[in-house]
């Protein structure tokens, strides 16, 4: 190895080049910062390379095979069609080179520096990066820390990424499970169920054994379970998987349930396993540069990203919260703005999760269950989209919109959605809740006609009963409950 000589004077570091990262190298470079960026593997990171964007790559192509299964209900006559996972391979490799390219483009031409290597801190303003046989010390100005988490595998099941596989070989695997079992409840669970389902898999959802159900609002499970309960997804509750054996034939789940000593077992030919995400500070030397972790792991950060040093910043994985994309470009934004000297700060509190499942799942802000449980009076408003015209149009009538407020204040708390486009029209809902809006703002406004967006006003129209394409009410129901 060959070590530098003398310690070269940077602005600013930004170590990890996925979402977090690069969005941070890149707003950084706007406000006039020169700027180097450090990434041990690939430019996008997990996300682009092995998370967010092979999984929709999937979850887009399961859903346009399904689109060209039902067809024929638009007078389209095809031939027998067929499933090729091989070139969908293809197209996802296709798609993540492009999109990585696209990445790299926009760091040169905002003229960021970008380093090949690992990085670690020396002290509490230097960091050396170890490339090949090249070790080269940096000082900086200020840093973000960018390095994301990586998945941590349950002590009792080897992943072997063959037979047993894990968020990132599930979307590298040959050929389609002839029977998929899932462990787990997360949005990556139930995006692999559906999309293997539609692909031609046999899939078995097994819930973990602390989990009775999902984790969205009570309306969107019962819509989701009745949904997977059409596509014949068997899904089994509260289960603890205790071992799990493989043989030539495929692979052998021994499991218990939480109110059961007695020990059943399913056989499948795969086994995919979702787990919780670790973030990737443990060698990065954080200690040396007098960053505080919290006891996960986790680097404790400011509302503007500012961790205990103050020339350090974090962003994504590697701080406390949800692990996704959405927080991680959120994040990074504001560290670089922060570092420029812009009062920027984070309000986590309206992150909308979007799930792509077959219809599409998308939630912002409170449950009606934890708005009970926050003491707000609550009172809630829903559409079922087989009242939506132009649902019945694109003959996808499954689904819902329930929309949460406050009795008192009339102030929505949450939206949530099931059903076709539900991703893109949970923006609305998210900007509703950050703008502190009221129902009045969601059913005053001109909606298409026809359209799927109708069914936000319908359920926002339902929250005071003036829903049009919603049968009068006979008695008092829940959605008219006041929490005590």
């Amino acid at each position: 190895m060959v070590v530098g000589e003398l310690a070269q004077e940077k602005d600013i570091v930004i170590i990890g080049g996925g979402p977090g990262g690069y969005n941070a190298a890149i707003r950084a470079a706007q406000s006039g910062h020169q700027v180097t960026l450090i990434e041990n593997h690939e430019l996008g990171g997990i996300c682009l390379n092995k998370g967010c964007i092979p999984s929709k790559v999937f979850t887009h192509a399961a859903s346009r095979f399904n689109d060209v299964k039902k067809a024929g209900q638009f007078g389209i006559e095809t031939q027998e069609i067929s499933f090729s996972l091989s070139a969908l391979h293809e197209h996802k490799s296709k798609v993540i080179k492009g999109l990585r390219k696209g990445v790299e483009s926009l760091l040169r031409k905002n003229k960021i520096e970008i380093i090949q290597g690992k990085a670690a801190f020396i002290s509490e303003q230097k960091v050396g990066v170890e490339s090949g046989h090249q070790y080269e010390v940096f000082t900086f100005q200020h840093a973000i820390v960018a390095t994301g988490s990586s998945p941590e595998a349950p002590a009792h099941i080897d992943i072997d990424h063959k037979r047993v596989l894990d968020c990132r070989s599930v979307y590298e695997i040959e050929a389609v499970p002839q029977h998929l079992l899932v462990y787990g409840s997360d949005y990556m669970s139930l995006e692999v169920a559906m999309s293997f389902h539609m692909f031609g898999a046999k899939v078995s959802l097994i819930l973990p054994d602390e989990e009775d159900d999902f984790s969205f609002d009570d309306s969107i499970n019962r819509e989701l379970r009745r949904i997977f309960k059409k596509a014949r997804i068997q899904i089994l509750r509260k289960k603890k998987v205790s071992s799990v054996s493989v043989d030539s034939e495929g692979i052998t789940v021994a499991m218990k349930g939480s109110d059961s000593d007695e020990e059943e077992s399913i056989h499948g030919s795969h086994l995919f396993v979702s787990y919780k995400q670790i973030p990737n500070t443990g060698e990065i030397g954080l200690e040396r540069a007098k960053v505080d972790l919290d006891s996960k792991g986790h680097i404790l950060v400011q509302d503007n990203m500012k961790t205990s040093n103050p020339r350090i910043f974090a962003a994504g994985d590697v701080t406390p919260g949800p692990k996704t994309a959405v927080k991680a470009i959120k994040q990074g934004k504001i560290a670089a703005e922060a570092v420029s000297g812009m009062n920027s700060e984070l309000d986590s509190f309206f992150i909308p999760e979007v799930i792509h499942t077959i219809p599409p799942i998308a939630s912002v802000g409170l449950t009606e269950k934890e708005a009970e449980e926050q003491g707000y009076h609550v009172k809630t408003g829903e559409f079922t989209l087989a009242g939506n015209g132009y649902a019945a149009i694109m003959g996808e009538k499954n689904g819902l919109v329930k929309i949460i407020m406050d009795r008192e204040t009339d102030v929505l708390l949450g939206v949530h959605m099931i059903g076709a486009r539900a991703a893109e029209l949970i923006q609305s809902g998210t900007v509703a809740l950050e703008m502190g809006a009221r129902d009045e703002d969601l059913s005053f406004p001109f909606y298409p006609h026809p359209g799927l967006a109708e069914s936000l006003m319908e359920a926002a129209e339902d929250l005071k009963e003036k829903g049009i394409h919603i049968s009068p009410k006979k008695s008092v129901s829940k959605r008219e409950k006041v929490s005590q």
